[in-house]
């Protein structure tokens, strides 16, 4: 019976039915044809043929269908999973069968699929990923995602990596945007674990086969070798020529044998040129490169019978303050000194007498072809003249001139081009001033007096008061050594007084000559009685005395007073030879008492 029981229980299923007899709308329709336990008997046989899937699970499953929008992934369970295809972009070659991460977010959604992730399966594994490659300075595969500040943002791993700028490549980039999109190799070349940051470089893969290719052409260099190669950067000092995988230098000055203010006037970007090998340094890995070295020197061609005192032309090509440098054929210059350029000696600096561009003619004063160099003059081409300076200014000639310069000490005056002279101080006026600029001005016409030359070094004396009448004459006649006149005090300091007298004449009076007979001294405003006691033509001073106007008469009386006394005594004295001896005692006493003035 219970043998009976267990049979009925559990009926084993017909293993006789062929699979493809297996009628599968009854088995899911619970029709009769399949017992209930047949059916759960069926169900547990093809669990076991299917993966045991969990939700959260990475697993790695196969690509099984790809489109534009969805990659279709068979991790081994009841359904297939379907990604979008944007989580792939960064590897363009994924084809069918790749075997591909991915993440069980959920192993069943309401339409009974599967929910997978591949994204979410690589960040899981990205910073290990990230670190392995860092560590082992593997390439890597990126796809950029954008343009930002600086640089781009990079897709390797899952992770969002930085790329600078300058890490994108060895040239100088002009367009950032041509390379959003693209699937490029990386090294990762700084990682910051805490802060999850991770930059790469593709320059740094491009430098690597650069060097390689570097080493290989340095190695098969020659000094004079002759390359072809493509202009790849243009700066002020030089031009980086690419040889192929490597760059050269072009210094401004192996540009051209002429002289070169920017690279640009020679050659341009993406330029195909020919340059010499001038030098290389294998251990620095700089190789120099030559373009003027495929021609020959310009001084090579140049007339080889120019000699001194030929007359050239040319172009002014460059200006400094000690000359100006003439091109009179491209690539060969001569050197006009700022001394060479106007007989006018207040000419200091080049830029006063020329500017870039000039066309000019000058003289050559001197050639040295071994060293390649020229002096050049102008002024030689106009007349000196210095040379016959006397005849046409002679000495005390009077002549017009204008005011060039104004120093403390003087005037140049100017009376032609190139004629030049000195104004003193002292030859200027007549009267005592502090500064030239008292009389005049820059640009001023002024009469002047030839008064002196020196012939060797161009310099010439001139005056201008000399042409006027000495006003100290009239002073000298009219106010002769002690006469006196009336002045008034103007000030008082405590060297002495200043002394205004008739028109614009001035006087000076110490201290102790302008004491009052009541015994004050006078003060600024008072007008009074002085003598003159000096007149000194040097200093171009009347010096005055008001004591001296009292003094005087007072001296003079006492003079006179003595003189009468003289006299009295004198006749007294000869009255007494005619008295008695009696009377001289008392001619005695009258005597003294006249002496006495009493």
């Amino acid at each position: 019976m219970e043998e009976e029981k267990v049979t009925k229980a559990a009926p084993m299923l017909n293993a006789s039915i062929a699979p493809e007899e297996f009628d599968w709308n009854a088995f899911e329709s619970n029709s009769d044809v399949y017992g209930a336990s047949d059916k759960e008997e069926i169900v547990a046989a093809y669990d076991k043929t299917l993966a045991h899937i969990n939700g959260g699970e990475t697993k790695e499953g196969e690509v099984v269908s790809i489109n534009k929008r969805e990659v279709v992934v068979s991790v081994g369970g009841k359904s297939e999973g379907v990604i979008m295809a944007t989580e792939f972009r960064y590897n363009p070659d994924l084809k069918v069968g790749d075997k591909v991460e991915v993440l069980i977010e959920s192993p069943e959604d309401k339409k009974g699929q599967i929910v997978l992730s591949h994204k979410k399966a690589r960040a899981l594994k990205s910073w290990d990923r990230v670190n392995e490659a860092y560590e082992k300075d593997e390439i890597v595969k990126g796809f950029v995602k954008t343009r930002t500040k600086g640089g781009m943002i990079v897709d390797v791993f899952g992770i969002e990596a930085f790329l600078p700028g300058s890490q994108i490549d060895i040239k100088p980039i002009r367009d950032y945007d041509q390379f959003v999109g693209q699937t490029i190799d990386f090294k990762i070349v700084k990682i910051n674990n805490e802060y999850r940051n991770v930059v790469v470089s593709h320059k740094a893969l491009l430098e690597a086969e650069q060097e390689a290719k570097r080493a290989e052409l340095i190695s098969k260099l020659e000094k004079g070798q002759v390359l072809e190669g493509v202009v790849k950067n243009i700066t002020n000092y030089g031009v980086f020529v690419d040889l192929g995988g490597v760059d050269g230098l072009i210094h401004i000055t192996d540009l051209s044998w002429g002289r070169v203010n920017h690279p640009e006037e020679i050659v341009t970007l993406d330029e195909k040129i020919k340059v010499v090998v001038l030098d290389f340094n294998e251990q620095q890995k700089r190789i120099a490169l030559g373009l003027k070295q495929l021609t020959p020197h310009p001084w090579e061609n140049l007339d080889p019978n120019l000699k001194v005192g030929d007359k050239v032309k040319g172009k002014v090509i460059l200006i400094a303050d000690y000359g100006a440098f003439i091109e009179i054929e491209p690539g060969v210059e001569g050197l006009v000194h700022v001394s060479e350029m106007s007989w006018s000696p207040r000419l200091h600096s080049a830029q006063e007498f020329l500017k870039q561009g000039d066309e000019v003619e000058a003289q050559i004063l001197s050639i040295d072809r071994e060293a390649r160099k020229i002096s050049l003059g102008l002024k030689q081409l106009t007349e000196n003249p210095w040379e016959k300076i006397r005849e046409k200014y002679p000495v005390g000639s009077r002549q017009t001139a204008t005011v060039r310069n104004i120093t403390n000490f003087g005037v140049f005056a100017e009376l032609e081009d190139g004629v030049e002279g000195l104004i003193h101080i002292s030859d200027l006026s007549w009267n005592k001033i502090k500064h030239p600029s008292e009389v005049v001005a820059p640009g001023d016409t002024i009469d002047v007096q030839i008064l002196d030359f020196d012939e060797a070094n161009h310099k010439l004396s001139l005056g201008h008061k000399q042409l006027t009448t000495n006003p100290w004459d009239e002073i000298e006649a009219k106010y002769p050594v002690g006469s006196t006149v009336e002045g008034t005090i103007a000030s008082v300091s405590d060297k002495g007084a200043q002394i205004t007298l008739d028109g614009d004449a001035e006087g000076f009076a110490f201290n102790r000559e302008i004491v009052k007979e009541d015994g004050k001294p006078a003060v600024a405003g008072e007008t009074l009685q002085f003598k003159v006691v000096e007149l000194r033509r040097s200093t171009r001073r009347i010096i005055l005395s008001h004591v001296r106007t009292y003094q005087e008469v007072k001296e003079k009386a006492a003079a006179t007073e003595a003189e009468t006394t003289k006299k009295a005594v004198k006749k007294v004295n000869s009255t007494v030879e005619k008295t008695t001896l009696g009377d001289i005692d008392a001619l005695a006493a009258l005597k003294e008492k006249l002496e006495k003035g009493e």
